[in-house]
């Protein structure tokens, strides 16, 4: 599983959370942090670079627990993935699957990172749902960063993620997919925001359910019995990811292993 920092880590503990029997390896590529203003054709070949050093380690199953990754290279993780048989889970169809399916109005917002936005990945995945959605999109360059940075909260922060919103409240969204794995962690604020009666869509659990149907259909699943073992690496400064990546997962990190990308 990889992310461009600690974002994913809440993708993650959801998947610890529903398949614990199984063994984890988290790539934080915290060097290049954020994804969401990459070139994307400089972000496509570190994408390739990171799919070809985790699954050179006989992983069973690539997550891609990052949206800009998914919306720039699930192509180009497939391709790899391919090369060593394994199969690749995204987090852009799982969350639109949810979306399309608990939507009552048909309006459905997507706050995500401008890359992601401008790829229209959520767009397309949404109009393949086979339901007649209002989508509205909506970039928030801002918001991964400040999370990623640890910084308390501030009024200046929630009238940035006020404005983020408007758009959303404008369209009379009821449905709203969290586009990248960044805010989960300033859910209660976009909730307080938008209204008690919005639902957030996170990636989190839709990446959990769909990795478990992808091992259970390749009869790759192990016997739920006992827990598997976690561990991490980066691309960045340890220490920071270890103090940060704490809080996003909930659990203890243990050793975090800095590796060297392309």
């Amino acid at each position: 599983m990889f992310d461009s920092g600690v974002g994913g880590l809440t993708v993650l503990h959801e998947c610890l959370v529903s398949l614990p029997e199984e063994d984890y390896v988290y790539l934080g590529d915290t060097e290049w942090f954020p994804y969401g203003v990459k070139d994307p054709d400089e972000l496509r070949a570190r994408i390739r670079a990171i799919a070809e050093l985790l699954l050179g380690g006989r992983a069973k199953l690539l997550v891609i627990a990052c949206n800009t990754a998914t919306s720039i290279g699930e192509d180009v993780a497939r391709a790899v993935a391919a090369v060593h048989g394994v199969e690749v889970v995204p987090v852009v169809e799982p969350q639109a699957e949810i979306a399309a399916a608990i939507t009552e109005s048909g309006r459905v917002g997507v706050l995500a990172t401008p890359n992601t936005v401008e790829s229209g990945a959520y767009r397309r995945a949404l109009e393949a749902q086979g339901r007649d959605l209002e989508v509205t999109e909506v970039e928030a360059p801002d918001l991964a960063p400040f999370i990623q940075d640890g910084s308390p909260f501030d009024r200046e922060v929630v009238e940035v993620a006020r404005a983020y919103c408007a758009p959303l409240k404008r369209a009379a969204a009821d449905t709203l997919i969290l586009g990248c794995t960044h805010y989960p962690l300033v859910a209660p604020m976009l909730q307080r925001i938008l209204g008690r009666d919005v639902r957030l869509v996170s990636g989190g659990h839709a990446v959990a359910a769909a990795v478990q149907r992808t091992l259970t259909r390749r009869g790759l699943a192990r016997e739920p019995n006992g827990e598997g073992e976690y561990r991490f690496l980066c691309s960045g400064d340890v220490e920071s990811f270890r103090e940060l990546g704490t809080r996003f997962l909930q659990m203890p990190l243990g050793d975090v292993e800095r590796v060297a990308i392309g």
